[in-house]
């Protein structure tokens, strides 16, 4: 999947770093900062932490990437390449994405006419006790 239409639609420089972060996030691992630096640095083992986060809050800004919170306080990222939501296993931390429905679609839409506002992102974050990983 090419990536580079997210940048240049939001206006941002095309870097090796940023395509390497999105096509890290694209596998939709929902790696913490540091698991993303780790795979990073196998793309450029020279890399800066501080690089990844100026590129991340540049991504994060401008909503191409975007932070899950966790039950252990460390956020977990994804990138917004299709509407899905996020299962959170409260017992193993696991976290999964499951597509939304057309009903999502217009819960969404409907949301939008109670708010004051356009509505630029919905997201979805669903805590269970359980999941099929800890089974």
């Amino acid at each position: 999947m090419d990536l580079t239409p997210y940048l240049r639609e939001r206006h941002l420089k095309v870097t090796p770093q940023r395509i390497s972060m999105l096509k890290t996030l694209n596998r939709h691992i929902h790696p913490s900062v540091d698991e993303l630096y780790e795979e990073m640095k196998k793309d450029f083992p020279f890399i800066s932490l501080a690089t990844v986060y100026k590129n991340l809050n540049i991504l994060k800004e401008t909503g191409i990437v975007f932070e899950i919170n966790t039950h252990t306080g460390k956020p977990k990222l994804d990138i917004r390449t299709h509407p899905h939501a996020h299962v959170l296993c409260k017992k193993c931390g696991a976290l999964f994405d499951v597509d939304f429905t057309d009903s999502a679609y217009e819960y969404e839409k409907e949301l939008g006419k109670k708010v004051v506002g356009k509505v630029i992102k919905f997201d979805v974050t669903i805590t269970v006790d359980s999941c099929e990983n800890c089974k």
